[in-house]
C-alpha cells in the first residue's frame, strides 16, 4: 500500500509575483492567485482524496477551498521561516545567501528556520498520514522539499501541482533505521 500525495503550490500573490520570499508572513492570494486556484478545481475535482490538508497560512487555506474544499489547515505545511529575509526582493538578498538558498540543503534563513528544521516539521506531518490519496495545499519550498526526498529537484510554479508517491514499507524501513 501506499501514500501518493497531490503536491499542490498556492496561488499567486503580490509578494511572490514581485519576487518577494513569502515565508511566514501571511500574504493573501492576488487576484491572479484567486484564478489559478479557480483553474484547479477543473483538473482535481474528479479525484477522491483520503484528505485535503493545507499550511494554516492564508493563501494556502484559500487556494484549497478555491479548488476542493475546506481543508484542514496545519502548521507542519507551513514554508520555510525565512526570519529576516521575509519580504525582501530576490535581487536585493546578498548572492551568498541566494547560492545557499538555490543549493537548499544546509540553508538556514538568518533569524529563521533552516531546511533541516523544515524537513523535520514536514515530514512529521507527511510520515503520519494514513494509506491512500492525500491534497496538500502547500508552499514551494515544502513541495521541493519533498520532491527532492525522491531525488527529483523540480520548482513547481503558484498555481500548479506535482504528484509523489510513497511506499509503505519504504515508510516503515525508514522507521526502522532511525529508531535502530
Amino acid at each position: 500500500m501506499s501514500v501518493r500525495l497531490w503536491l499542490i503550490r498556492h496561488g499567486a500573490t503580490d509578494w511572490s509575483d514581485a519576487s518577494r520570499l513569502n515565508g511566514w508572513t501571511d500574504v493573501p492570494l492576488s487576484d491572479r492567485g484567486r484564478l489559478q486556484a479557480r483553474s484547479l478545481a477543473g483538473r482535481l475535482n474528479a479525484r477522491e482524496f483520503v484528505g485535503v490538508w493545507s499550511s494554516d497560512l492564508a493563501r494556502a487555506v484559500e487556494t484549497a477551498r478555491l479548488a476542493v474544499a475546506g481543508p484542514v489547515p496545519d502548521p507542519g505545511l507551513r514554508e520555510l521561516d525565512f526570519g529576516t529575509l521575509e519580504g525582501r526582493r530576490w535581487e536585493d538578498i546578498p548572492g551568498e545567501l541566494q547560492r545557499a538558498l538555490e543549493r537548499f540543503d544546509g540553508f538556514e534563513a538568518p533569524g529563521g528556520e533552516s531546511v533541516d528544521q523544515l524537513r523535520s516539521r514536514v515530514l512529521q506531518f507527511v510520515e503520519a498520514l494514513p494509506e491512500g490519496d492525500h491534497a496538500l495545499f502547500t508552499h514551494g519550498g515544502v513541495i521541493r522539499l519533498l520532491l527532492r526526498e525522491t531525488g527529483v529537484d523540480r520548482r513547481v510554479p503558484p498555481g500548479e501541482f506535482a504528484v509523489m508517491a510513497r511506499e509503505a514499507a519504504q515508510q516503515e524501513e525508514r522507521t526502522r533505521g532511525e529508531s535502530g
